[in-house]
């Protein structure tokens, strides 16, 4: 099997990590693979916010525990997060901002380095405490967090994950 086919078969949400840090040369790749990916009309309309320093990590996930009522919200203590935003007015901005974290996650599988998308920054950006934050990090005012990719190298092994065969509609 091709190895980028296989890579993309292969490749599973991790939520358990070892603490072990991500060299700054991995970072670089798996953010250029991020960079690479397709957006509409080649706007390229998007930031990444790379954060592997742990208090600010510790921070943002204090701020977001808060806010979302879940004190042992933790990014599956992942060591590292690539926040990948847009401004929040853009018509493709989801669109795009998906295309590079799927880049992200399938970089970083390449890699060994095990990947999970976060989600819920999404709805906090309007919130003062994680505004402030995100505002230390130089994400724009105006930019909304369409995902994250917390990263981390596994603690144990991936989950095997059972695909759904019967969402294929053939029309040949």
């Amino acid at each position: 099997m091709n190895e980028a086919i296989k890579n993309i078969i292969t490749r599973r949400s991790i939520r358990s990590f070892n603490g072990k840090q991500i060299s700054k040369t991995d970072l670089e790749v798996i953010v250029e693979c991020a960079i690479n990916a397709p957006s509409a009309r080649n706007t390229q309309n998007w930031k990444f916010t790379v954060v592997q320093n742990k208090a600010i990590l510790d921070e943002l996930i204090k701020a977001m525990g808060v806010e979302l009522n879940r004190p042992t919200y933790n990014f599956y203590n992942a060591n590292v997060m690539i926040l990948v935003s847009s401004e929040s007015d853009y018509r493709f901005a989801k669109e795009d901002c998906a295309c590079a974290l799927e880049n992200i996650f399938l970089a970083a599988h390449a890699l060994e380095i095990g990947s999970v998308w976060i989600n819920q920054l999404n709805d906090l950006c309007g919130k003062d405490s994680v505004r402030k934050i995100l505002s230390e990090l130089k994400i724009p005012q105006n930019h909304n967090i369409f995902g994250s990719a917390a990263l981390g190298y596994y603690d144990g092994k991936a989950n095997k994950v059972e695909k759904k065969k019967d969402v294929v509609e053939w029309v040949l």
